[in-house]
C-alpha cells in the first residue's frame, strides 16, 4: 500500500497504523487512572471492526478457564459491563466463581489491554434498560435460545424462534430473567504495546487497599 491509510510495518511482520508503527509506550505517557488510559486506547481503536470486542475468560468448578468472545457495552470507573443468559457457561461460572479476565486486542495497532477482577450481576432495573435498546430481533433471540445447552438442529432452534415471535406478536418483548448483566471490577491491568524484535513495551497496574493503583513495568 501506499502512504494513505493503513500501511504495514515491520513489527513481527504484523501489519500496523502508521503512526503506530514506532510509537513506544513510556511511562510518561500512562496516566494516574488505567481506565482514562483505556479509554484514549479504545477511542483510537474506534475507526476499527468491532473495537469493543474481547475476550472473556471465566473459570468453572473443576479449575478448567474457558475463553470466549463478547461484547463490552459499557464501562467506566466502576467496572466493565457484558451481557448474556445467566444460564450459559459463562453465566453459570461467573455465578460461581466471579474471578474473570478481559482481553482486548487491537492488531492494526499492535496493542493489548489485560483486565483481572470480579464481576457480580447488574441490577434488574440496569439489565432491564438495556435489553429495551436492543433491536426486536435479538430480544426474540433471547427467549428462544437455549444457550449452551445441547439442541438436536438448527430446526429446532427456529421453531423456538417462531414460537416466541408468536407469543410477542401483539406486544413488547419484556426481559427475560434468565438474561442480564454483570459489571466486571477490575483489581489489575496491563497495556501492552508491540515493538520491534520482540522488545514489547509493558504497564501493569495494581489496585491497591486505598483504592489507588501502584503502576510497574514488566519485561517482555
Amino acid at each position: 500500500m501506499g502512504d494513505e491509510g493503513v500501511v504495514f510495518s515491520g513489527v513481527d511482520g504484523v501489519p500496523v497504523a502508521r503512526e503506530h508503527a514506532l510509537l513506544p509506550l513510556r511511562r510518561e505517557d500512562l496516566q494516574a487512572d488505567p481506565v482514562a488510559l483505556f479509554d484514549s486506547w479504545l477511542k483510537e481503536a474506534s475507526d476499527l471492526p468491532l473495537a469493543n470486542a474481547v475476550v472473556l475468560s471465566t473459570v468453572g468448578d473443576h479449575g478448567m478457564p474457558s475463553s470466549r468472545v463478547v461484547l463490552l457495552k459499557d464501562h467506566d470507573t466502576t467496572g466493565f459491563t457484558i451481557f448474556t443468559n445467566y444460564e450459559s457457561r459463562k453465566g453459570c461460572e461467573l455465578d460461581t466463581n466471579p474471578a474473570c479476565s478481559l482481553l482486548f486486542w487491537w492488531r492494526p495497532h499492535v496493542r493489548q489491554v489485560r483486565i483481572e477482577g470480579h464481576a457480580s450481576r447488574l441490577s434488574p432495573e440496569a439489565s432491564d434498560a438495556y435489553f429495551a435498546s436492543r433491536p426486536r430481533g435479538s430480544r426474540i433471540g433471547a427467549w428462544a435460545s437455549p444457550q449452551s445447552r445441547p439442541i438436536a438442529d438448527r430446526a429446532e432452534l427456529m421453531e423456538r424462534v417462531d414460537a416466541c415471535e408468536e407469543e410477542f406478536a401483539d406486544g413488547p418483548v419484556a426481559r427475560p430473567d434468565h438474561w442480564g448483566g454483570y459489571c466486571i471490577v477490575p483489581q489489575r491491568f496491563e497495556f501492552w504495546q508491540g515493538g520491534r524484535d520482540r522488545l514489547h513495551d509493558r504497564f501493569v497496574y495494581t489496585r491497591q487497599d486505598d483504592g489507588s493503583w501502584q503502576i510497574e513495568r514488566l519485561a517482555p
